[in-house]
């Protein structure tokens, strides 16, 4: 029987799995986050989708090898449209970018359920998917960033309260970042502001005037990182 190992970006999203959660990996490739769930005592069931039949047979495979055949479900599904309402306690949507998981998300309006837990690893403009989250009632609860070389990333959780947050637009770009005092975090928010910094200067050169307001968002930005870590 195959014991599952996680690397450091999906043992960051697992860590944000509620214990006793029934739950659902969408885009689950090899189906290593699922078993590693239930081999481990955090999920008693679980559901593996995948949009491409190739990865969800390897997520087969893998189940098989891992002996869990009776614990997880497979459904070839585009997001979460196939997956029956109400399967789950926790969504697991990681892998993708911010846009597409908040298209996901819209799509599958029995996910905005106060009992339903929401876990994205948005690998592109998280931004978007805070934004999506919190004007469509979600509350964001915890983040935790992770690295993989010279990669990092950033893990959310939500969960539906039915209204929308009062925050301004450099909640979106931070979330809730600033309750973690790590060196990872820190380097997740300098690299954010980085690529900010990169757009701002290609505006300016370019007479756009949108960079007024890009320059403006950069400085709440810093003005909060440094309030956050006393700098």
């Amino acid at each position: 029987m195959t014991k599952i190992k996680l690397d450091l970006r999906l043992s960051s999203v697992a860590s944000l799995v509620r214990n006793g959660s029934v739950v659902a990996d969408i885009g689950t490739d090899h189906g290593y986050l699922i078993c590693w769930l239930i081999q481990n005592g955090i999920s008693p069931h679980g559901i593996a989708a995948d949009l491409r039949k190739g990865p969800l047979e390897n997520a087969r495979n893998t189940v098989v090898e891992c002996g869990l055949d009776d614990k997880v479900e497979l459904y070839l599904s585009d997001g979460l449209k196939e997956l029956p309402e109400n399967g789950a306690d926790d969504i697991v949507i990681a892998g993708m970018g911010g846009i597409l998981i908040a298209e996901i998300l819209s799509q599958a309006k029995w996910v905005f359920d106060k009992n339903v837990r929401i876990v994205a690893q948005p690998m592109t403009h998280p931004e978007v998917l805070r934004e999506f989250l919190i004007k469509n009632g979600f509350k964001i609860i915890e983040e935790k960033t992770s690295t993989d070389g010279k990669h990092v990333y950033c893990a959310l959780s939500a969960e539906f309260c039915g209204s929308e947050s009062e925050c301004d637009e450099s909640y979106y770009y931070l979330g809730e970042l600033l309750k973690n005092d790590d060196d990872i975090t820190k380097k997740y928010i300098d690299k954010m502001l980085f690529t900010l910094e990169k757009k701002y200067i290609a505006l300016k050169k370019s007479d756009i005037d949108d960079y007024i307001g890009l320059e403006k968002l950069i400085n709440e930005i810093k003005l909060k990182v440094s309030e956050a870590y006393n700098d």
